[in-house]
């Protein structure tokens, strides 16, 4: 099934908010903006680039603005559903068809296509590693092990911090001993903690 066929699927699925999300779409498609399909929801840009995505869910449907901090907002309507996580994301909600303003939403998205134009986008910023502390009882079974050890520091800041977090989560002191003794065994094997669940 090519993307086409993905995004009237979707759209012609029987869903509470299967006429709010056609009017959303009609707009998004009245603005000449591209339509894709991507995570699972037809999603909406300019020159191959993501701007917006219409998606319905159990108690709303919306538009995501995936650079809607740019967005004026004159209708103070867009938030931010993830506070401190998504630095640039804005979503305008809806729970039924009435509260659809045609006219205000088309702005939004014509405003969203041309910020897309001009390059306005908010690039991530990459968080720093943070040092990574090995505590004394994982650090002491690495030195007692040489091959677990080995592997441990060939291991990625990510998957090392797995394992120090799989001890230090751990309340109790038995716990901690037990988890240990499960896991230096999978580290002189060359095995990464989560391994059975990528």
């Amino acid at each position: 099934m090519d993307y086409s066929e993905k995004v009237e699927a979707y759209y012609e699925e029987e869903h509470h908010f299967k006429k709010g999300v056609k009017i959303l779409r009609d707009l998004a498609l009245k603005a000449n903006a591209q339509e894709f399909f991507k995570w699972q929801a037809p999603v909406y840009g300019v020159d191959g680039k993501n701007v917006f995505w219409i998606a319905r869910f159990k108690n709303h449907f919306g538009i995501g603005f995936f650079h809607g901090v740019f967005l004026a907002d004159p209708k103070n309507v867009l938030i931010n559903a993830q506070k401190n996580k998504t630095m640039a994301m804005r979503h305008w909600h809806f729970k039924s068809i009435d509260e659809i303003d045609e006219k205000g939403v088309l702005a939004y998205i014509n405003e969203s296509l041309e910020n897309q134009r001009k390059g306005l986008v908010l690039a991530p910023v990459k968080k720093k590693k943070e040092k990574l502390i090995v505590p004394n009882l994982l650090r002491n079974a690495l030195k007692e092990n040489s091959k677990a050890n080995d592997f441990f520091k060939t291991l990625s800041h990510y998957k090392q911090k797995e394992y120090v977090e799989y001890i230090t989560s751990a309340k109790q002191q038995k716990t901690k001993q037990s988890r240990l003794e499960k896991i230096i065994p999978m580290l002189s094997e060359g095995k990464s903690l989560n391994d059975m669940y990528r």
